[in-house]
């Protein structure tokens, strides 16, 4: 790392001798009376982001002119930035920020944010194959609070929700693949700048647009209505306005899916185990796995995105700008969620296989025996009323022109985000008993065939009975920040090479807080009501929808599957579910889903910005200091600040503790941009760049859930996962170098090549520590509950090193009049190196992969877009195709005994998207687009041999959403 850091400076010196060699060469031709090198020595600043908002009050219309002026802002820039601009947005098939600019070279956009599987609506965005926590998403370059709708199990990402911000809010976006010591620190991979509309930047005084339509979704059949509407005043001065913007949008959601929740080990001297001949390969292991609980996973929710925004701008003086600005965003995500699975996890170890086949060290079939009185089927289903997410931000700024060469800007505001589980209606049943079943694996083209003998199409209260009620509650995720920056420019007169100096300071307080959770669990006072032939259960209230799977591919699978309405569980779950929270023993409370975290952040840089004849840059250095504090909950006190005992949880009868881990970081940071115009047109760009960038780690990652499965007996090892509050910033090393051809008016020919070089990137390894063991404090030979604490190998993220360094290609060509085309290609190696190894429960090594000896998270080797389109006086019309390879997504618990966390992967998945527009006259036009033409089915695999289990690739789940069909009416007064 100390290599890298000689070589950024040394980088950094070389630029500027470059800068200092050129302006002699601009000084010589401005004294032979060059007018050309007069005529281009830009006068505006050179910020990237100045440019984009300068270029943004371009009154422009249609395709062509809204892309020319996304490239002129490129053009412009001294970073290398890529840009989508407003009516290039409204005309891109695209219902959200993230599938806008999923379209630009070097963009990736996920479906969601994590283990919940992938749905059909892009959610993240990252940049050049990097996770999506390594992009910091800013609004108007400030910091946006984000939640998930989904945030059982704790922790979290610092990467923003696109479900939030439909397209409708943007004017332009704008995303920072180099840095500036300008640009808000957060971003390793660089920054996304989303740039509303300003009330003063519209042409005429009164303006009002509106969008009224539906949305089809073919899986659910269903249409919802969207409605999008947009008001703005302004005075004939021009120096008061006030804008103001709503949205209400619903749609149906629907995913079909099959899972196998992870892969298991047969027991050496199980049933199966001598059945089939296997011995044991070592920790009681025969080396073979199988699938645990292949199901078939109906997921239905209805989503509604409602809010908005106001700005009011106002000029008292000539040289004073004051704009208050807020946006609020909240999505209602209620879901229902079933799973029908066959139960190998829990019985073919000890069941009787009537066929079988084994290929390489995994069971790819088995036929299981049945026998009288065992379940072979369990079924979750699992409903979560009042599901939500939301983000909101108000900021107040002051734009003071001190004098002819000084400005001054000042901001002080707060954003939040929330993420909300308030209750999960469950029941989770027993079922098949005395059936046979079997499964089939057929690699990962194609889902698994399996059965499961009995009745599926309707509840038998003879073969199915109460296995468990789970489900936590009262789950609230906050996140919110608040601060004040200043910053200042200098404009310099004169011929010489400085053109501006930028500083500025900021201070801000960002917290991050899970204060609540409740585990629910049955009420066993009512357990002699809830095995088989009980009369407590309610008739079949539903069906999986007949076309169930259809689109999967998949052979033989159970159809026409019975459940009970939401309505029906939460009549269960009220009657016979335990979710008491008092202050005593009996208390649900969980204490492993409850952390905080709070950082204070100070920044201050200062930035100069050179221009010549024929080159323009920057250079200049950011220093950031973070205290942090984060609060983690353990039946154990681990740091030296702690709070408790709190004796209010059944789950901890002795009590736990919040542990607390204070840490401070400072950390310089240099930026370095350089351009040249390689002819006299300036048509011919060479980039180069170079910078240190400051990621903060994940909040998932330092704080968060924490499973521990105790050792039974005294001085042996237990296990677990959690999180690693020890987890220091990821600090990247980042060269860019990108040459420009804009070889005619909307035409563009590109190429860039970058490397980052990542030090304290993370990766899951293996950490010691100690806990109480609450198996053996509370066992029936302990009767005197004396505390006996166990040591455990806990799974969590550690620091690593990381690389990636790859390719962009992009060509944007118009052709013709009404024709256009663009395509672009990224490719992205990225590797992770260091790190611990893991390890089995009792201290022994689970394989010879070490933590961060994988690809880094998020990183798709091949990326591409291919997009066309036609446009002419009435009608509009684009077609794009996006492709991203395999990438590894993270970490998934393991429901099989004794097993480490598996990493999965994504495999490569393509979009088809297609957008229409028809223009009736100046004031109605008419707007079709439909996403996820092709259908495309989701597919995530294990990959065994990076969690010590041999095998290469092994099939995880299937899920398919189907197609989205958007209709509105546009009005423009």
């Amino acid at each position: 790392m100390n290599y890298r850091k000689t070589l950024l400076a040394a980088s950094i010196i070389t630029g500027l001798c470059i800068s200092g060699a050129v302006f002699a060469q601009d000084n010589s031709q401005a004294a032979t009376g060059s007018d050309q090198a007069k005529q281009d020595q830009p006068k505006a600043k050179t910020k990237a982001k100045t440019n984009a908002t300068t270029l943004n009050t371009v009154i422009v219309t249609g395709i062509r002119n809204s892309e020319q002026l996304s490239l002129d802002t490129k053009q412009a820039a001294d970073s290398h930035v890529e840009v989508v601009s407003a009516v290039d947005i409204g005309k891109l098939p695209a219902k959200n920020v993230a599938d806008t600019i999923g379209q630009l070279p070097g963009v990736n956009i996920a479906d969601a944010a994590g283990a919940e599987g992938g749905f059909d609506e892009a959610d993240r965005a990252s940049i050049r194959g990097s996770a999506p926590s390594l992009a910091l998403t800013t609004v108007n370059g400030h910091a946006l609070a984000s939640g998930d709708w989904f945030v059982v199990g704790g922790g979290g990402t610092r990467s923003v929700s696109y479900s939030m911000l439909p397209s409708e809010i943007v004017s332009q976006v704008v995303v920072h693949k180099t840095s500036e010591a300008s640009l808000l620190e957060g971003g390793a991979a660089g920054s996304i700048d989303i740039i509303t509309r300003k009330p003063l930047e519209f042409g005429k005084p009164f303006s009002a647009e509106a969008s009224v339509g539906g949305a089809y979704a073919d899986l659910p059949g269903t249409t919802k209505p969207q409605f999008n509407g947009l008001v703005n005043w302004k005075n004939d001065d021009n120096t008061f306005g006030v804008m103001l913007q709503g949205f209400y949008e619903e749609r149906s959601l629907q995913r079909d899916g099959q899972e196998m929740l992870g892969y298991s080990y047969i027991p050496a001297g199980s049933a199966v185990a001598q059945q089939l001949g296997l011995t044991d390969k070592g920790n009681g292991s025969t080396g073979v796995f199988y699938p645990n609980l292949p199901g078939a996973a109906l997921f239905t929710q209805e989503r509604k995105r409602k809010g908005g925004s106001i700005d009011v701008e106002w000029k008292p003086l000539d040289n004073l700008t004051l704009n208050l600005d807020g946006f609020y965003s909240k999505m209602d995500a209620t879901d229902y969620n079933r799973n029908y699975m066959l139960r190998t996890r829990d019985r073919l170890p000890g069941d009787t296989l009537t066929s079988y086949t084994i290929s390489g060290n995994v069971l790819t079939s088995a036929g299981i025996a049945a026998q009288p009185g065992v379940s072979q089927g369990i079924y979750d289903m699992i409903s979560r009323p009042g599901e939500s997410e939301s983000s909101s931000y108000l900021t107040l700024d002051a734009d003071w022109r001190a004098t002819s060469n000084l400005d001054f800007k000042f901001q002080g505001g707060v954003t939040r985000g929330t993420g909300n589980t308030p209750t999960q209606d469950v029941m989770e049943m027993d079922t098949g008993f005395g059936q046979a079943g079997g499964y089939s694996l057929n690699g990962l083209g194609k889902p698994a065939n399996w059965t499961l003998g009995g009745t599926n199409n309707a509840f038998d209260p003879a073969t199915a009975g109460l296995d468990w009620i789970f489900g936590e509650q009262d789950v609230h995720v906050i996140d919110k920040a608040h601060w004040f920056q200043a910053d200042g420019e200098f404009d310099f007169d004169g011929d010489g090479p400085l053109s501006s100096l930028q500083f500025g300071a900021r201070y801000d307080k960002h917290t991050h807080d899970s204060p609540t959770d409740v585990a629910q669990g049955p009420n066993w006072a009512s357990a002699v009501q809830f095995g088989t032939g009980s009369t407590i259960y309610p008739a079949s209230g539903g069906n999986y929808p007949g076309s169930f799977a259809s689109d999967l591919g998949v052979g033989q699978m159970p159809s026409n599957i019975w459940y009970w309405t939401p309505a029906q569980l939460k009549a269960l779950n009220d009657a016979y579910a335990n979710r008491k929270v008092t202050g005593d023993t009996s208390s649900r409370l969980y204490p492993n889903g409850i952390y905080s975290m709070t950082e204070k952040n100070t920044a201050a840089y200062m930035q100069a910005n050179f221009t010549g004849s024929n080159w323009s840059g920057n250079v200049g250095v950011r220093y950031v200091s973070t205290n942090e504090n984060v609060g983690y909950t353990s039946p154990s006190i681990l740091e030296s600040s702690y709070s408790g005992p709190y004796l209010n949880s059944a789950f901890y009868p002795a009590g736990w503790y919040m542990n607390h881990y204070k840490a401070h970081y400072g950390k310089l940071l240099p930026s370095f941009n350089l351009k040249f115009n390689l002819n006299e047109d300036g048509s011919l760009l060479a980039r180069f760049a170079a910078s240190q960038t400051l990621t903060r780690q994940d909040y998932g990652q330092l704080a968060g859930f924490v499973s521990l499965t105790d050792p039974q007996t005294a001085g042996a090892l237990g296990s677990g996962s959690g999180p690693n509050p020890y987890l220091k910033p990821l600090i990247s090393t980042n060269f860019d170098a990108s040459l420009e051809w804009y070889f005619s008016k909307r035409g563009l020919l590109s190429a860039s090549v970058y490397e980052m070089d990542m030090h304290d990137y993370y990766d899951y390894g293996a950490v010691t520590r100690t806990y109480l063991n609450n198996y053996l404090t509370y066992g029936v030979s302990n009767p005197s509950h004396t505390p006996v604490y166990s040591n455990y190998l806990v799974s969590v993220p550690v620091n690593v090193n990381g690389t990636l360094k790859g390719v962009e290609l992009n060509y944007v060509q118009p052709i013709g009049d009404h024709f256009g085309t663009q395509v672009n290609y990224t490719y992205s190696n990225g590797h992770s190196s260091g790190g611990t190894y893991l390890y089995n429960a009792d201290g022994t090594l689970a394989n010879n992969v070490a933590a961060g000896s994988r690809p880094l998270f998020g990183t798709s080797k091949s990326t591409a877009n291919l997009s066309a389109f036609y446009e002419d006086s009435r009608w509009n019309a684009r077609i794009n195709y996006t492709y991203r390879s395999a990438f590894y997504d993270g970490m998934m618990s393991n429901s099989g005994a004794g097993m480490p966390l598996l990493p999965y992967w994504q495999a490569g998945t393509g979009y088809l998207s297609f957008s229409a527009g028809y223009t009736l006259n100046d004031h109605v036009s008419f707007s079709f687009d439909a996403m996820n033409l092709n259908n495309p089915t989701l597919r995530y695999y294990i990959k065994g041999s990076q969690a010590g289990l041999g095998f290469s690739k092994a099939p995880e789940a299937f899920y398919t959403n189907g197609r989205q069909y958007y209709l509105s009416v546009n009005f423009k007064f």
